[in-house]
């Protein structure tokens, strides 16, 4: 890999009522909003050479990429370990209560219900850019969530994970080079070996 451009999915029914979704088995669709933003991705990209698409399991992933690709020959690479954070207890509720969790537990406590900690969270996106940047192709576009664009962005400019973090906006292209993805994968890795969120969050 040389060139990564990492996105986040266009605006879905669940993100646009500010609800968690962590179960790709849930449908979760685009709303029309979110159908005219994957449009016009596509439009944003249509010059742009793709070698390969990595999305995550979701649906609002896959349709993003779907429509932004449509009419291309690009081949599909499922990364799992790009999936949102699962949610536990927190699946379905609004995305304010679980950070209202998040920021009142440290980063290795398991969401209650089935969910997973976010130093496990962090350790699999990691390990998913490391799988990105092991690929052959040179342009590689990267549609997942905002959580794991955020901490890629942020650990590429030295910053470590942290419970609550800014979102990312809807079908916008965030390109990171190949050191800089290998830069911020170092950098979640050295975190996950010694988790800890930052003083001030």
């Amino acid at each position: 890999m040389e060139q990564a451009l990492l996105i986040r999915h266009a605006e879905s029914e669940a993100s646009v009522a500010g609800l968690t979704n962590g179960d790709p088995k849930r449908e979760i669709r685009l709303t029309g909003a979110g159908l005219e933003q994957a449009r016009r991705l596509g439009e944003q990209l249509s010059e742009v050479p793709i070698d390969l698409c990595a999305v995550s399991e979701f649906r609002r992933a896959q349709e993003t990429a779907d429509l932004a690709l449509e009419g291309r020959d690009v081949p599909r690479l499922v990364l799992p370990g790009l999936n949102d954070i699962r949610f536990g207890e927190f699946e379905g509720r609004r995305l304010a209560d679980y950070r209202a969790w998040a920021r009142a537990n440290g980063p290795e406590d398991v969401v209650p219900g089935g969910g997973e900690s976010r130093a496990v969270t962090v350790q699999r996106y990691a390990q998913a850019f490391r799988e990105l940047l092991g690929r052959a192709e040179s342009t590689i576009l990267v549609v997942a969530h905002s959580l794991p664009i955020r901490y890629a962005l942020d650990a590429a400019a030295g910053s470590t994970p942290r419970p609550a973090v800014e979102q990312i906006p809807y079908a916008e292209p965030f390109e990171l080079d190949a050191a800089e993805l290998s830069r911020a994968a170092e950098v979640l890795e050295r975190w996950c070996s010694a988790p800890a969120w930052p003083r001030t969050t």
